[in-house]
């Protein structure tokens, strides 16, 4: 299954099918590519619902995130965390790209979650082959889920359900900045 498109709603949408997986007590894991604020609301939903939902961040930890989670601050919108996730020295992309196919590998989980992979093929920090192949090599009782913008046409081919994401009207635009428990 495919979240993609412009809008918002991917990793949301893909968090709806992990909630609805894990309390029919199924094994899910979600790697997040690029992704390692550490303060999302994804992240407080685990401890919920453990043991049978996982998320793993590969990405750069925001510096100042201990206090956005505790509500002291709020993101700075400085972009470290952006620039450093697509440095290609940083191996974040690969690391879960690899942790996913250990995971698959194990037949352990009924659920894997690829958040943001796209993002890691559109800034040539995996390779859209690597993506191919390792869904491909999935086991059948295991279903995956990719998120992200701008999925490359492949992937899209060989998917059994795509969803394209489109804002239609975002508080965003508006001016409105994220809101904790909305947009993160």
């Amino acid at each position: 299954m495919i979240f993609t498109g412009d809008g918002k709603g991917k990793t949301t949408a893909a968090l709806g099918l992990a909630v609805a997986a894990a309390v029919n007590k199924q094994q899910v894991m979600i790697v997040q590519f690029l992704k390692g604020g550490g303060y999302t609301g994804e992240l407080f939903a685990t401890s919920y619902l453990e043991p049978y939902l996982t998320i793993k961040q590969f990405g750069y930890g925001c510096p100042i995130a201990a206090q956005i989670k505790s509500g002291e601050l709020l993101c700075t919108k400085c972009g470290v965390c952006f620039r450093e996730n697509r440095k290609e020295s940083n191996q974040f992309a690969p690391k879960a790209l690899a942790f996913a196919a250990e995971v698959l590998a194990t037949g352990r989980i009924d659920l894997l979650i690829m958040d943001e992979v796209s993002h890691a093929i559109k800034h040539q920090l995996i390779s859209k082959q690597a993506v191919l192949d390792l869904l491909t090599s999935r086991p059948d009782h295991i279903d995956i889920v990719l998120t992200g913008r701008n999925m490359p046409d492949e992937i899209m081919a060989i998917a059994d359900q795509a969803t394209f994401c489109r804002a239609i009207k975002h508080p965003m635009k508006e001016g409105i900045d994220a809101r904790r428990g909305t947009e993160y």
